[in-house]
């Protein structure tokens, strides 16, 4: 009886790390695809930047703004109608990415200008000098050289993911979150509740291992 119960135990905590997996991995490339062409937008279209664009500029900064402004728990629940609009559901791992994603992508956003402002303006101003589009700029020049920083603001965010899986739990979100809840939590399970901490301790420190040596990995290169 005993080993039953010790299987059916690991098959929670397995399921449950793969659902984390999955959200996190789902999110962070959505959060990749959305935050950084935002970010990008707002460091050419800011008031001192390459192509100032007022309009742009306050309507990105008002949408990032009001997104990390937002505590994500209140931000799950709000995003309950247009998550089961989107995914015709609000249970689940798959549900949760929707509003991991938006909670997500205003903090990368703000992270990428931060890393464009770190590239050296004269080699903008060279390339601005020679003619260079927009495209040439921006895939040249810019992604390029704030590469190392950018993916150490990736890092953040992956880390941030993976807390932001767990608090979906909330709203039965799937994952790790999840199984602390109904069962660490609910069911005064102590046992659970500690792996589940230990597991998404292991996770975050995967994270910026892995993403600290290619950082220093891409540096070496440079």
């Amino acid at each position: 009886m005993r080993g039953v119960i010790l299987n059916n135990v690991q098959s929670l905590l397995i399921n449950a790390t793969l659902e984390t997996i999955y959200m996190v991995s789902l999110a962070a490339i959505f959060t990749l695809m959305i935050g950084l062409p935002v970010g990008v937008l707002l460091f050419l279209c800011r008031k001192d930047g390459l192509f100032p664009n007022k309009g742009i500029a306050l309507l990105l900064n008002l949408l990032v703004n009001i997104g990390r402004a937002l505590p994500f728990v209140i931000l799950l629940i709000a995003l309950i109608p247009f998550t089961r609009w989107i995914v015709g559901t609000t249970l689940g791992s798959t549900a949760a990415i929707v509003p991991i994603t938006l909670g997500a992508f205003p903090f990368f956003a703000r992270l990428v200008e931060s890393a464009l402002d770190e590239v050296e303006r004269g080699r903008i101003e060279a390339v601005v000098a020679m003619g260079g589009n927009s495209w040439h700029l921006i895939c040249r020049v810019l992604l390029p050289e704030a590469l190392p920083a950018l993916l150490t603001g990736f890092t953040l965010t992956i880390v941030m993911l993976i807390g932001f899986s767990a608090m979906a739990g909330v709203i039965g979100g799937g994952g790790l979150g999840d199984l602390a809840i109904r069962y660490g939590y609910q069911r005064f399970d102590n046992q659970i509740m500690a792996v589940t901490i230990v597991i998404l301790l292991l996770l975050v420190f995967v994270v910026q291992k892995s993403g600290e040596r290619l950082v220093r990995w891409l540096d070496h290169r440079r």
